[in-house]
This record gives structure tokens, sequence and C-alpha cells, in this order.
């Protein structure tokens, strides 16, 4: 069997080594944009310099997989053509590029690897006094402004969003919110209609749709707004924002020799997020190993137990949901939440390096 897996992301390697460990006569290839493995939900980490989000790629993979560094023009018909002229044949591909983001012009996005790294660097070279803005109001812009304040309290660090922490219970939402003000975070509820030039690089005003104004010296895009194009430029079926439109067993309804999992596929139910990808890898490798010993897929199911958010690297909330993500009252917050929030995250490493079955 000749399986080539797409992204090596969260969902992407624990999938491949999953399949490595299940089924020894797979021959698979990864294939990534770069050389690493990048803990998505630790990028704001990286881009406030409290902590490292890469991790060699070879470290992370079975050593019968072989990983192939370059970009996937398009996929079909048994094949993944290469945007160096090369190709690939598979028997069945898995299709894991994730999520991305489209920016507002003048800001810096948070959500790449490659635009994290501009983001470190223009927050490294801010002075003290100067003023950083953060656009959105998930998890993503939430986690990004809370580090940066907790990281340089000499700046002034204002969050910009229509419903910050908007996927919360009340309560868990005003916990929250108490959180950004300890770490003296300015919450702004409104949203941003334009950054316009200002005199530095990085420098602009932004403009909010009740007609206020201010100056930022560095202002950051934390909104999550799209797919890479792949699936589309491959003639797949995709959903109005981009996602690969897929059955119950997580296939392709264009090609049932593709799997799509994680934030690129478009499965009911389902969020953008770590608790969705990892259970969807697995469920991918289990159907792989299932037709190679010539039986049929299980359907899958989604299911979510919480939602997280780091504030800083001393405080967190963690709200719990029911299986269909809807919240519960009940959430845990402080230090008791550092550490569950810690044990998620470092735990979605470890899973994507081991390939359990979960």
């Amino acid at each position: 069997m000749k399986v080539v897996v797409i992204g090596a992301g969260y969902a992407g390697t624990l999938a491949a080594n999953r399949l490595a460990r299940k089924v020894k006569s797979a021959q698979i290839t990864m294939i990534s944009p770069r050389p690493d493995f990048v803990e998505r939900i630790r990028l704001h980490q990286h881009i406030a310099g409290t902590g490292t989000a890469a991790t060699p790629l070879a470290s992370m993979l079975h050593r019968s997989i072989t990983a192939r560094i370059g970009t996937v023009e398009k996929i079909g018909d048994g094949t993944v053509a290469l945007d160096d002229g090369g190709s690939i044949d598979f028997d069945y591909a898995l299709l894991a590029v994730g999520s991305t983001v489209t920016p507002m012009h003048r800001t810096v996005p948070v959500g790449t690897w490659e635009s994290a790294e501009r983001a470190r660097a223009a927050l490294a070279s801010l002075p003290s006094g100067a003023t950083v803005t953060v656009i959105g109001g998930g998890p993503t812009g939430i986690e990004t402004a809370a580090e940066v304040a907790g990281a340089r309290p000499d700046l002034r660090v204002r969050l910009v969003g229509t419903s910050v922490a908007g996927s919360f219970s009340d309560a868990a939402r005003q916990r929250i919110r108490a959180g950004l003000q300890r770490l003296n975070a300015e919450v702004i509820d409104d949203d941003v209609t334009e950054v316009s030039a200002g005199a530095g690089q990085f420098e602009g005003t932004v403009h909010l749709q009740s007609g206020a104004e201010f100056t930022s010296d560095l202002t950051l895009w934390a909104v999550v707004s799209g797919t890479p194009d792949l699936a589309t430029r491959s003639g797949l079926e995709v959903n109005p924002e981009g996602r690969a439109v897929v059955d119950e067993f997580l296939r392709s309804v264009s090609d049932n020799r593709i799997f799509v999992i994680g934030d690129c596929a478009a499965v009911p139910g389902a969020r953008p997020a770590c608790q969705t990808a990892t259970p969807q890898a697995s469920h991918a490798a289990n159907a792989l190993v299932r037709l190679a010993q010539g039986r049929t897929p299980k359907p899958h199911s989604t299911r979510y137990v919480a939602r997280a958010i780091s504030l800083g690297r001393r405080d967190a909330v963690v709200q719990f949901t029911r299986r269909d993500d809807s919240v519960r009252r009940s959430f845990a917050s402080g230090a008791a939440a550092v550490v569950l929030k810690e044990v998620a995250s470092g735990g979605a490493k470890w899973v994507a390096r081991i390939g359990p079955n979960i």
C-alpha cells in the first residue's frame, strides 16, 4: 500500500505514525513545506518569546516514513504533483494541510509559522511604551494578546474583537476578560474596518466601525479565516469556506482514495482545533488499516470535551463542553486550568509522535 500524507501538522503526523506502526508493509511518504513539526497551538508563545513551537520533523516521524520537503500543486488520479515538477503515485492519500489566514492590509498574521516569525521579530524590536494591537476575539487573539502582555509589561496591549471569548459561557467569558485585565491588556469590543499607513514599518492607524481610531506600532491579525486552496485547485468538491467535502468515513466525496482530516475537512459539527484533528487522524489511519486488511472502514463520530484558553504562563480558563461542543456551566481557571491546558498541549504533540488510537 502506497500512502502519501500531505501536511505535517498534528493530524498528518499522527495519522502517518499510527499507520506506520499498524501496517508494516505500507510505503508512506509525508510531504511538508518545511523540515519542522510546528505546534500551532504554541505560536503565541513563540511570538512573545516565552516558548518554542518548532521541532525537527525527523524526530517526530516513525523511521519507516519518508519525509519530502516541498509544496503540492495538485492531487488526483492517484498522483500528487509537486511544485518542483516531480510527482508521487499513491493508492491512498491523506490531505491534512490545516487552515490559513487572510490578514488585513498592514497587519502581521499570527496563524502560520512564517508569519509568526515575522511577528516575533517585529515585537522584539519594539521599544518600551509602544502599542501592540491584536485583532480577533477568538482563542488565537486572546492567547496572543495575553502572552504578549505577560511577556512585555512595558508595552500597551489592546485586543479588538466584536465578540471576545464569545464561544464560552457567560461566567467563563467574564473570567477570561478579568484575566486579560489583570495583565493590563485592554479589551475593545468593536470591529476593525481598516489599518491605514503610519510612519514606521509596522506603525499604522487602526480604524474601528464605531468611528474611533488609534495609533498602533504593531498590529497582529489573529483571525483564522480559511484553508489552503489545494483541494479547490485539485477539483475536489469543497464547501463555501474551501474545505473539502467528505463522507462519513472522512473520504473526499470526489475521490474515495483521498482522506481529508483536520481543519481542511468539512466535517459537520466540527470546529478547527487539535481536539478535532487528532481523533480524525486516528480514525483515518484506522480506516486505512481496515482497507489493508480487506475490511470496510467505520464511520467517524465527532465528540468534544472542553475548550481551553491560556492567559499568559500563569493563568488559563478551561471551559467544559458536552459531546456536541455546546458549553456547560462548569469551567476551571487559575493554576488548575494552567495544568490542564499544558497537559492538553503537551499531550497533543506526544499523541502526534506516538500515533495511538484515540
